[in-house]
């Protein structure tokens, strides 16, 4: 079976605290403080509801004025604005928060309660992260509220200069939409994977860095190189291999990313020493690199770009099987990948993963380790190998 054609290089957690692996693994925020701008007594009361037990505080204001005083006035983590009534000054808030750089990160949801596709292209040209359809289905709504909360608390653990990498990580993606949520897909799939080998806190939390940081070398790459629809010529082809020596130079004034520099740098050297950008072979490749490496191949396989169509689940991996056949890729981490695969393709998100939280896949990830020996053999070889004890420090 021949690879597929596809460019070999090619997107945040905050629940309650619980007893669990995964909250522990996590970043673990305050409860948020919720800023609703809705003039509707029921709608207000609706999402009172379907927010009740998170340990959320709802600051409810009926107009877009009332609302900017309370952005003023307390410290909000996530807004949601509702269309109905008043879709120019809601969608103007929108504009206004977005643009605005002390709130240009902050989680917007627009609802509305119309499922027209223009006010949905409307909300989006707006800035708005979200669009939600009225009325609410409580448990979507739930998923998506906690998902954006992660993601928000992921950036304020991060010091100043860390969250403009960060953002700057995020334009990188922005600038090909058909990435869609590449990046926070990666970082979930790599902290499944870290769970499942037993990696430590430290290992997950790089993993999920190293989800959204990976490429962000690629900000110094020409869109006439990075969009092009065919194959690269020689020298463009070496200018897209600088994105990762880039990428780490990016990052390597950061000391708190020291943990995902090598992600950054190796996550596309190959395991017969083929790769770049420093030819490593074998276990001289980091092993949360070869991690993260995975999730990136399997998530470019299966995603729809200008030069491809999307392969099915089924496709995808029988092609990171051969990769792994011809020398390309850790043969153990691939069944290990297809062994918790089904982790993935059984979620009720279905290909989108990028509302899949932590708590789910260690769930997923016991299930997983309470399964025959036979299937736990290739993991056990892995935590035996040198290089797993380097880096995990046993």
């Amino acid at each position: 079976m021949a690879s597929a054609v596809y460019h070999d290089f090619p997107e945040r957690p905050r629940p309650p605290a619980r007893h669990s692996e995964a909250a522990e693994l996590s970043v673990v925020a305050r409860a948020a403080r919720i800023l609703l701008v809705d003039s509707s007594p029921e709608n207000t009361a609706t999402v009172r509801d379907a927010l009740r037990g998170f340990g959320h505080e709802i600051i409810a204001r009926c107009t877009s004025t009332d609302a900017l005083s309370a952005l003023g006035q307390f410290s909000i983590d996530l807004v949601l604005i509702d269309m109905a009534g008043h879709s120019h000054s809601g969608l103007d808030l929108c504009r206004t928060l977005k643009r605005s750089l002390p709130t240009q990160l902050l989680p917007v949801y627009v609802m509305g309660r119309s499922d027209d596709p223009e006010d949905e292209v409307l909300a989006i040209e707006a800035g708005a992260d979200e669009y939600l359809l009225q009325p609410l289905r409580p448990r979507t709504f739930q998923a998506r509220i906690q998902a954006s909360l992660r993601h928000r608390a992921m950036i304020d653990s991060l010091d100043d200069s860390e969250a403009v990498l960060f953002s700057l990580a995020q334009s990188v993606e922005e600038r090909d939409p058909d990435l869609g949520q590449h990046c926070h897909r990666l970082a979930l799939m790599g902290a499944a994977m870290g769970l499942t080998l037993g990696l430590p806190g430290s290992d997950i939390l790089a993993l999920q860095r190293g989800g959204y940081l990976h490429d962000i070398g690629k900000v110094a790459v020409p869109d006439h190189v990075l969009f092009k629809p065919g194959s690269l010529s020689t020298e463009e082809w070496e200018i897209m291999k600088g994105h990762a020596d880039k990428g780490a130079r990016i990052c390597s004034g950061m000391k708190t990313l020291a943990p995902v520099l090598p992600i950054i740098r190796h996550h596309h050297e190959r395991w017969d020493g083929s790769g770049y950008p420093d030819g490593l072979r074998g276990e001289n490749i980091p092993l949360l690199a070869r991690i993260l490496q995975l999730a990136d191949i399997y998530d470019a396989l299966t995603t729809e770009r200008p030069y491809k169509k999307a392969m099915t689940p089924e496709e995808a991996l029988a092609t990171v099987r051969e990769e792994a056949r011809r020398g390309w890729r850790d043969p153990r981490l691939v069944e290990m990948f297809a062994d918790i695969l089904p982790t993935f393709r059984s979620t009720p998100f279905s290909n989108d993963h990028s509302h899949f939280s932590l708590h789910a896949l260690a769930a997923s990830v016991e299930r997983f380790r309470s399964q025959p020996e036979k299937q736990r053999a290739s993991l056990e070889e892995i935590r035996r190998s040198h290089e797993f004890r380097l880096v995990s420090g046993f």
